[in-house]
């Protein structure tokens, strides 16, 4: 499932809602893509800890930990930054999947 952000300029951004696939596939590559520095940093280094620690073994495991959290992070960080759903489909399934409370945030039409 898609949906699609938009800021005060008018910049879309269609985000996908739930398990990111290519977060499971490529670790922080995806986050790195998408100018997600911040949290590209953060799976890179959680990767590098367990697999520090598990010598090489483990270091799958945050990825597995991350596909199911990445993308509600990523849909979060968009809208503090003035994003908000472009239209109600957006709305109500951000709304359903506990992203945002309902009546939050104003479409943007």
């Amino acid at each position: 499932m898609k949906v699609n952000l938009r800021n005060q300029a008018g910049v879309t951004k269609n985000v996908k809602v739930g398990f990111s696939w290519t977060t499971f596939f490529f670790g922080f590559f995806p986050a790195l893509f998408r100018g997600d520095l911040k949290w590209a940093a953060i799976m890179f280094i959680m990767a590098a800890v367990v697999g520090t620690f598990t010598l090489g073994f483990g270091a799958w495991i945050p990825g597995i930990i991350f596909s199911f959290v990445y993308n509600k992070i990523y849909i979060k960080e968009l809208l503090e930054k003035g994003y908000s759903p472009a239209d109600d489909h957006s709305m109500n399934e951000l709304q359903s999947r506990g992203i945002i409370a309902g009546n939050s945030v104003q479409t943007t039409a």
